[in-house]
């Protein structure tokens, strides 16, 4: 066994900011940088802190004006 090198390995994501802290991104979580981060941002959007926001459809199916 002497010298061997290992190869070297390249992670698949660059690591990128925490969304919830601003510490780097872990693999086992990404994008967040831990288990706790990553559960904080889920309970936000379970409770309804987070929301996708829906534009109007001013055009009614009927063709009705009210």
């Amino acid at each position: 066994m002497g010298n061997e090198s290992k190869p070297r390995v390249e992670p698949l994501r660059k690591p990128r900011e925490c969304p919830e802290c601003g510490r780097p991104s872990t693999r086992e979580n990404y994008p967040f940088c831990s288990d706790r981060c990553r559960q904080l941002d889920l309970s936000r959007w379970l409770t309804g802190s987070y929301a996708i926001p829906v534009a109007e459809d001013e055009s009614k199916p009927d063709g009705e004006e009210y």
